[in-house]
């Protein structure tokens, strides 16, 4: 894993998507760097603030994991995260009622967890939700049972989310806490521009890597050419080399996989996104065609009261006392009449 800095956090900040492999990826990269706990969720705050409000809830997923996964490491970063996290839950205040929805999830799996007590979920759900509209509770008896449902639910969603993971040459049994986006919901347009935009530097596509692997050396892959060492210090040379060719390749293995889980979330992206934008058109002509059908009638009476106007008399002149037709007097006329 790369060293720390605050740049190198932002960086790997501003290029994190969605997708359960990319905040997996960065959360175990801050776990591992866990000693910069007070940097890395400054600078995760002040990072999340300045992100366009369709990927604020990312982040809020992103800290999510990284409270969780990292509690059997030490409490660190669940208790810096708790000192921002009133202020990250204002920040999202004004936000759409599906986003709400999301972040009630959240504090609920904290609560059934025990990440936080309930004195701090409660401080927390304040800090976004609006009292008023939240009066419609559930009567007792319905909320313990659906309370059970979701917690069995809960269950059964955390042994399917267990995967293996290697940190530091050991590996680890990684829970993957991130709420996920529910299946067709369409992404936002800059949203898909973007994970387009990330598929122009994909790992498949890194020549220069695939130059090193290529031009590694035969003796750190084939078993057979041991018994062509010489003496202690060949096979200390070899074991370096081979050591770097196995961190190169799982390296590269690893960008390989993340490739190919961004390329089917782009697959799924596209697909709603199209889904969607077929239903916008499909309303929009619907539209259009009652438009037009209203421009009609408003032609047709516009026409008619064209009709109307020229059958109408000309009352710029009055009949005068022979018969004939007069002027109508003007304002001056009048007043000198009168």
């Amino acid at each position: 894993m790369t060293g720390f800095t605050e740049s190198a956090l932002v960086k790997r900040l501003m290029d994190l998507n969605p997708s359960q492999q990319s905040i997996q990826t960065l959360s175990l990269w801050l776990i591992h760097h866990r000693k910069h706990h007070p940097t890395i969720v400054k600078v995760w705050f002040k990072e999340m603030c300045k992100v366009k409000d369709n990927r604020k809830l990312m982040f809020m997923y992103l800290a999510n994991d990284v409270i969780q996964n990292s509690k059997k490491k030490g409490p660190e970063f669940g208790k810096e995260f708790e000192t921002v996290l009133p202020k990250a839950f204002e920040h999202m205040k004004g936000f759409d009622e599906k986003t709400r929805e999301r972040l009630n999830r959240l504090l609920q799996i904290w609560e059934e967890r025990g990440v936080y007590d309930k004195l701090q979920i409660a401080e927390f759900k304040a800090a976004f939700t609006d009292i008023s509209k939240d009066s419609g509770a559930q009567p007792p008896k319905k909320k313990f049972k659906s309370d059970i449902e979701k917690v069995k639910k809960d269950k059964k969603e955390r042994k399917k989310s267990e995967t293996e993971v290697e940190v530091d040459g050991t590996k680890e049994l990684h829970v993957t806490l991130s709420p996920r986006t529910p299946a067709g919901d369409p992404p936002e347009t800059e949203e898909l521009i973007k994970a387009l935009m990330d598929l122009e530097n994909t790992a498949s596509s890194d020549a220069g890597v695939r130059e090193r692997i290529a031009s590694l050396p035969p003796e750190v892959s084939e078993v057979s050419l041991l018994a062509n060492l010489a003496d202690r210090a060949a096979a200390d040379q070899l074991s370096v080399a081979v050591n770097e060719a196995a961190a190169l390749l799982a390296d590269y293995n690893g960008r390989l996989q993340a490739e190919m889980e961004d390329r089917r979330r782009l697959l799924t992206m596209l697909r709603d996104y199209t889904l969607a934008q077929r239903q916008l058109l499909q309303q929009a002509q619907t539209t259009l065609e009652d438009y037009k059908e209203k421009l009609k009638k408003v032609c047709a009476v516009r026409s008619e009261v064209k009709s109307h106007i020229s059958n109408l008399p000309d009352l710029t002149q009055l009949p005068d006392v022979t018969g004939g037709l007069a002027p109508l007097p003007s304002a001056g006329d009048l007043f000198s009449m009168h």
